[in-house]
């Protein structure tokens, strides 16, 4: 795997990143409610190693070429997002008092890892993008160069996530009023991408 593929992978994994959307939505939230931002990072980035797994061993290839499973996972998924979104939106994270955390430390995780981990856009994401980047004629195997691929992702993804659910509660601390508004934005851009993710799948 050359150099330059590995550039220009990172380079198409940042602006992915850079686009808000459920990743963004919980690492605002959980910045928000007073939880580990680290650990619910920690838990979206478990969900990628997930993804990063299931590609490498060519489970990911099975999914996409079977409809049922990809429907069940897109329903699943599309199902947890809308459930997650709609809970913030009825009860929006604001600043916690004193830095006091809200919810479980597993709790935190799991729900880091049902977000990414869930969301099927991921799992094509990787399907699409990942082999792209890789060599078949290296001197790794493919699957070797699709885990260190997704490491890189998910090393980025970490960073720039931990950098928003730390922002995100660092300036909206002192402004719980716009603190519940952006929750609320968040919340309903989950149920967005959920009932995106329901309707390509529900709709004729």
């Amino acid at each position: 795997m050359a150099a330059g593929s590995v550039v220009a992978f990172w380079v198409v994994a940042l602006l992915l990143i850079a686009v808000p959307g459920a990743d963004w939505a919980y690492a605002i939230g959980a910045g928000l409610a007073g939880r580990s931002v680290p650990l619910a990072i920690s838990g979206l980035v478990l969900g990628y190693a997930v993804l990063t797994v299931i590609v490498a061993v060519g489970v990911g290839a099975l999914v996409a070429g079977t409809p049922a499973l990809l429907t069940t996972i897109t329903l699943v998924g599309g199902a947890y997002l809308v459930w997650q979104g709609a809970a913030t939106v009825a009860r929006p994270a604001v600043p916690a008092a004193g830095g006091a955390p809200s919810g479980s430390r597993w709790a935190t995780l799991a729900r880091g890892v049902g977000v990414s981990g869930l969301n099927p856009k991921g799992l094509l994401l990787f399907l699409a993008v990942l082999p792209q980047f890789t060599d078949p004629h290296g001197s790794w195997p493919v699957a070797g160069q699709i885990g260190a691929l997704g490491l890189l992702y998910m090393a980025s993804c970490g960073s720039v996530y931990l950098g928003v659910g730390i922002l995100a509660r660092t300036v909206l601390a002192a402004r719980p009023a716009v603190a519940r508004v952006i929750s609320r934005v968040s919340g309903a851009a989950m149920v967005v991408i959920g009932a995106v993710l329901l309707g390509e799948r529900l709709l004729p």
